[in-house]
């Protein structure tokens, strides 16, 4: 898939908004019925503003409606994870279930967690970028794999710009925003089978930050 960004505009929204991706993907969990239409309200779509036009110039009703429906329609996957009897620390370390993972749920750890002193370069896992405002719903900005848990952002790393245009703009508009990050330590410790569990991860969440869902929520905080 291309890094190009993606435009977000009427013309992506109207074609999203005519394909019910939400209920095919949904219904396959929990027979939980979440069309895609309900994303957006018709006020929403009246505030938002495209993307190609400054990162600045998007107002304080459009940031606050572009995170509730990313909010909304996370939330629906949260109560469609499946309840497990049985506990995952029982299970072999290279086992992992995308559909019992909830990154709302593990520890949290700050976002500059890379600048802790640290022995060695860390494990392999699955991280998450989480916007955990009080008072809203959380919003999984992002997921990624590593195998170096250490060391993956102390270097360049894109979704680093991204959030740092994030919390820019909410500061812009004194709106509220808590970046932290949650780990998922039972991720392969093989690169081809993480990987795998991240891309299903990324498709499930639709995270906006990831290339992959650039088309569904557009790109805001990438240019």
């Amino acid at each position: 898939m291309s890094d190009r960004p993606t435009p977000y505009n009427s013309k992506n929204t109207d074609a999203i908004a005519n394909q019910n991706l939400e209920t095919r993907d949904l219904k396959s969990m929990s027979g939980l019925n979440y069309e895609q239409g309900s994303l957006f309200s018709e006020a929403t779509q009246r505030n938002r503003l495209h993307d190609s036009s400054p990162i600045y110039t998007m107002g304080s009703q459009s940031l606050q409606s572009w995170k509730q429906a990313i909010a909304k329609y996370q939330s629906a996957i949260t109560k469609a994870i499946p309840v497990r009897q049985t506990s995952l620390f029982d299970l072999p370390s290279n086992h992992c279930d995308p559909d019992a993972i909830d990154p709302f749920k593990l520890p949290i750890q700050p976002a500059e967690f890379y600048r802790l002193p640290s022995a060695d370069s860390g494990d392999a896992c699955i991280y998450f970028v989480i916007d955990f405002t009080k008072l809203e719903l959380p919003v999984l900005l992002y997921i990624g794999e590593t195998c170096r848990s250490h060391q993956r952002w102390k270097g360049v790393h894109d979704c680093k710009r991204y959030v740092l245009n994030y919390r820019e703009l909410h500061t812009t508009h004194n709106l509220p925003t808590q970046i932290v990050m949650t780990f998922w330590w039972d991720a392969p410790s093989a690169t081809r089978p993480r990987q795998q569990l991240e891309r299903t991860l990324i498709e499930k969440w639709r995270s906006p930050f990831n290339k992959e869902n650039w088309n569904f929520w557009g790109t805001p905080f990438v240019n």
